[in-house]
């Protein structure tokens, strides 16, 4: 067909060439970035993956970077405490120096005690000097604030807890009684009666701590064998107690490691029943018949306690003697319950914890799952060191004890207590730094490990998406160059076509 005024084959070139360059600046544009996603319309769903990608990593970036944060922290926290160790165990020596009383001047005794209030005041100092950027780290600031506890917990620490809303009730149950291990001699009256003989009644008192052999004469009064045996608790871990018809024996703890064993060394020919263990659902009530006669417990007889069963919040709870644990992601928390309570089956609505802790999100998701709660209790004199006196049940001494003046004294005071009273500040602070060195190591690190590898792949799952393949494009580039070339020929061509209609007007 010659037409002229409607080229179809300049049309056709047109359009082909426009294609051909809007091709052609598309690879150069993506070679040019090097992203194959440029705006939306390249590849609508393809954008919208690659930005939650993008946004998940930078959350993920600021995660490893919190971690980051947390461990330096906790170093600044663990220098601290690390300090207090080595005053503490300094403290520890100087009370067992001093307890030398026969080689030692009143002058020496007054300057070793200068020394530990020194080291008190410094262990406070410490406590209150030790910070991260103005915010206190040993002074109490990142422990948990506990309100409505039971008289039924006689003490408590909250390591750690997660959860939504403004408090988190704790509540127990007692599902096993704790018990001590106990045994009841009976002599058949209030003194050893040996039927006249002149012998001696012989028994061996052992304990989780230790054992001693004592002997007695007819005629020994039920309250004299009790305060012998107790003459000795700090060696054997057993306390006696006497009544209408001999004496009863029990462990100090609490406890499946806690025992009372009684071996008769020599009878001495004694009146009396023998020795009986008590019921196991009434640690108050002697068993009908004896365990065995004092004659035929040459190999002795032995009663163990056992540890309190519970559950804490529905989580069953590890036990020593009365102490009580459980330890998960959203609670970790130990405590102490009274003798009564622990003896009684039943619920305890134990305490609330209302606020407090150190809270670090180290997950890109700012939700409870990706928060990580850690409690660092105050470590002051007056905070540390917590031990009963087991002479005096209810009376607790601390750390502060240890100064001048007061009760623990190294000058006059009570060297056996404050000795306890140091080991237990020195476990206290070893456990404290345990549990930040465990948050380090298996929290921060494994944190730190675990978010770079989801980076990697995050990123590189983005990259698929977004970022151009040069192999592909420079392909692509070349190709639309020969096709745009080729088509502005075409055109060339297409537009010379018409003029050969003009030669068939002659």
């Amino acid at each position: 067909m010659s037409r002229i005024n409607t080229n179809v084959g300049t049309l056709i070139a047109q359009r082909v060439l426009g294609q051909n360059n809007l091709n052609l600046n598309t690879s150069l544009q993506r070679l040019a970035t090097g992203l194959r996603i440029n705006r939306g319309k390249d590849d609508p769903a393809g954008l919208i993956a690659s930005e939650n990608l993008r946004s998940e990593l930078n959350a993920t970036r600021s995660a490893i970077s919190n971690a980051e944060r947390a461990d330096l922290v906790v170093n600044i926290a663990e220098g601290g405490l690390q300090e207090i160790s080595g005053l503490l165990t300094e403290l520890q020596g100087l009370v067992t120096s001093t307890a030398n009383t026969a080689g030692l001047s009143a002058e020496e005794k007054e300057a070793n005690q200068l020394q530990i209030d020194s080291i008190l005041q410094t262990i406070d100092r410490i406590s209150s000097s030790t910070n991260f950027q103005g915010v206190k780290l040993l002074n109490g600031t990142f422990d948990y604030e506990t309100t409505n506890i039971s008289t039924s917990v006689s003490d408590v620490t909250v390591n750690g807890a997660k959860f939504n809303g403004s408090s988190l009730d704790v509540d127990v149950i007692v599902t096993q009684s704790a018990q001590q291990g106990k045994l009841a001699l009976d002599f058949g009256g209030t003194a050893v009666d040996l039927g006249g003989a002149s012998s001696a009644f012989t028994i061996e008192i052992a304990g989780a701590l230790g054992s001693r052999e004592l002997s007695f004469s007819s005629g020994t009064t039920a309250s004299d064998v009790a305060a012998a045996i107790n003459t000795f608790s700090d060696v054997t871990g057993v306390k006696a107690t006497a009544n209408s018809s001999g004496v009863v024996l029990n462990s100090i703890a609490y406890g499946s490691d806690a025992f009372v064993s009684v071996k008769v060394v020599e009878d001495g020919g004694i009146q009396g029943a023998g020795i009986f263990k008590f019921e196991d659902d009434d640690a108050n009530t002697a068993k009908s018949s004896a365990e065995s006669t004092f004659a035929n417990a040459t190999n002795g007889v032995k009663d163990s306690g056992q540890d309190l069963g519970a559950n804490i919040n529905g989580v069953a709870a590890t036990s020593d003697g009365r102490t009580i644990r459980v330890n998960t992601d959203t609670l970790n928390i130990e405590m102490t319950l009274t003798a009564t309570a622990s003896q009684t089956l039943g619920s305890i609505s134990a305490l609330t914890i209302s606020g407090g802790g150190a809270d670090f999100q180290l997950a890109s998701n700012v939700d409870i799952s990706g928060k990580v709660s850690l409690g660092i209790s105050e470590v002051a004199a007056r905070k540390l060191g917590k031990t009963e006196d087991t002479d005096n049940l209810g009376t607790f001494f601390n750390l502060d004890d240890l100064g001048s003046g007061k009760t623990l004294n190294v000058v006059d005071g009570d060297l056996e207590n404050a000795q306890k009273v140091v080991e237990a500040a020195i476990s206290e602070i070893s456990s404290l730094r345990g549990r930040l060195g465990a948050f380090q190591k298996n929290v921060v690190g494994a944190t730190i490990r675990s978010l770079g590898i989801a980076v990697e792949n995050t990123a590189a799952a983005d990259s698929v998406i977004r970022d151009a393949d040069f192999a592909v494009e420079t392909a692509n580039l070349t190709r639309s160059q020969i096709l745009s070339a080729a088509a502005s020929n075409s055109l060339i061509l297409a537009n010379q076509q018409p003029q050969s209609v003009l030669q068939l007007l002659g």
